[in-house]
This record gives C-alpha cells, sequence and structure tokens, in this order.
C-alpha cells in the first residue's frame, strides 16, 4: 500500500484484492456506471476470468481515509514492440495477447491500461489524473517501459455517426483534443499514437439489444443507440445486433517522480466528464 497526498482526507493506493469491499461502497464507486451492452463481448468474455485470475496485481484501487475507494483501474501486461502497427487492434485483442503470453511464460515489457472509474463525488478533484499516474506507475514498479492504452472517448457517444479518424482530430479553441478523457490523458503525459476502430465487437439478440438500450428495432438496418460510440447494426432475419466500438491508443509516459503532486485539471467540467471510462 502506498500513501498518496490529494486535497482533502489523505489517499492511499492499494490491490483491489488486498480486502473485502462493502457493496454499498462498491455501488456507489460504480454508481454512474457503464451500458449495459459493454459486456457484450464474446470474445472478451473468453479471457476476462483468467485476466481477473493471473493479473490480479494490476487491478489498484484508490482508497480514501482507508476506508472508502474512490478510484480503481486494472490493466493487463503484453509485449509490444512500440511500432503503432505492431499495436494489438483493441481493447480485445489486447487481453488475448495477454494471456497467450502468459500461458508460454514470456516476459512482458508493455503495460495496457484497459479500464478506469471514478467515484462520482470525485469529480473536477484530480482523482481521475492521480488513478491515471498510479496505474503508470505499475509499469515502472515492474520494470516494463512502455505503457499504452485503448481509451475509450467520453463524449464520442454524443457523435456516433463521425467516423473515430475525424474524432480524434477535433480541438478546442487552445488546441487541446475535444474529448475531456482523452485531454487528460494527453495533460498528464500521454500522446495518440493511433486509432483503434476495431476495439470491441458486441454482439446480442434483438431482444436483448432491445433490453440494453430501451430501444425497439422495427427493421433491419443501422441505429443510434444511448452510450454508442458508433452505431448498431440490426439484421432482423438472423435475429442479431452487431455494434463494432472504436477506441483510440494512448502511450504514456513513466511517472517523473515517486511522489507527485496530485493532477490537476484546469477545467472543471472537463475533468466532470471523464470519471467513467473503460480506460
Amino acid at each position: 500500500m502506498r500513501d498518496r497526498q490529494n486535497t482533502g482526507m489523505p489517499i492511499s493506493v492499494e490491490r483491489l484484492d488486498a480486502r473485502e469491499w462493502p457493496d454499498h461502497l462498491m455501488t456507489a464507486l460504480f454508481a454512474e456506471g457503464f451500458p449495459e451492452f459493454i459486456t457484450a463481448d464474446r470474445e472478451a468474455k473468453r479471457y476476462i476470468d483468467r485476466v481477473r485470475a493471473w493479473f490480479a496485481p494490476l487491478n489498484i484501487v484508490l482508497v480514501e481515509d482507508g476506508h472508502t475507494p474512490v478510484a480503481t483501474g486494472w490493466g493487463v501486461p503484453l509485449r509490444w514492440s512500440g511500432r503503432v502497427d505492431d499495436l494489438p487492434t483493441g481493447y480485445t485483442d489486447a487481453l488475448r495477447l495477454a494471456i497467450a503470453l502468459h500461458e508460454v511464460d514470456q516476459e512482458p515489457d508493455t503495460l495496457v491500461i484497459c479500464g478506469a472509474v471514478v467515484h462520482p463525488d470525485k469529480k473536477g478533484t484530480g482523482v481521475a489524473g492521480q488513478l491515471m499516474v498510479e496505474l503508470c506507475r505499475l509499469a515502472e514498479d515492474a520494470g516494463w517501459p512502455r505503457v499504452i492504452a485503448p481509451v475509450r472517448p467520453t463524449l464520442k457517444h454524443r457523435y456516433p455517426l463521425t467516423p473515430i479518424d475525424d474524432y480524434v482530430a477535433w480541438t478546442r479553441d487552445d488546441g487541446t483534443p475535444f474529448d475531456p478523457w482523452l485531454r487528460l490523458h494527453l495533460r498528464i503525459g500521454g500522446r495518440v499514437l493511433a486509432t483503434a476502430p476495431t476495439s470491441q465487437t458486441m454482439t446480442g439478440t434483438i431482444a436483448q439489444w432491445e433490453t440494453w438500450t430501451q430501444m425497439r428495432f422495427p427493421a433491419s438496418g443501422e441505429y443510434v443507440i444511448p452510450a454508442g460510440l458508433s452505431t448498431l447494426l440490426i439484421d432482423r432475419a438472423a435475429d442479431s445486433g452487431t455494434y463494432i466500438e472504436p477506441n483510440v491508443w494512448v502511450r504514456h509516459r513513466k511517472p517523473r517522480r515517486r511522489n507527485p503532486e496530485p493532477c490537476r485539471v484546469s477545467d472543471p467540467r472537463s475533468d466532470s466528464e471523464c470519471q467513467q471510462a473503460r480506460t
């Protein structure tokens, strides 16, 4: 366990499995949640149990006042050459590669940050940035020279018809990325490497998609869905819906100091929009 200082109560860093967390505290941490369809990636489901078992040391939680979890994040280790053309295709492929590397007992050299969640009450406090710094520190502690993340842009769902390559190119008047989660990644030293247009593929029956989205799909075709970063393709003849989620590959540098000041965000609204992201 490591202690960090933030405004207000001290924050410590622990492995998530270091203790049993009361249900009400975890419910509060994940209160804003993710879209229900986020678990419909069938290939990712093949790996997730082994990921949790084998890579538990890479699943951390930030704890305030020694009791309350205020942020959590996790990653997987793999080997990556450092070349953009050698990146995994996205989130699911990173899980696959990490499992395959572990099964042949090879040493990793790269941490892939796969998820990050911040307590809703901690919006605008810098906790999101602090979490990312602590996740990057896992690679430093392990001696891995590279940290990358397939980032799920938090405002992309408002522009599902816009190609991910175009969306990533959008900037604010000050030249920083339009998306607040990407902006935070770059603010703490990350840089965009490439887009991942097919990071995850979610599939289900029409009935499942109607439950997940609270929508009806009376005909085959493409639909804009709540919280979707792209569109849902419905095939009524096959009783299926397919949603392909794009992400953005970001590379991080290792933390410069062992005891950094808490990460600050100059625009509180931008920080408030980047509290729930798979990365």
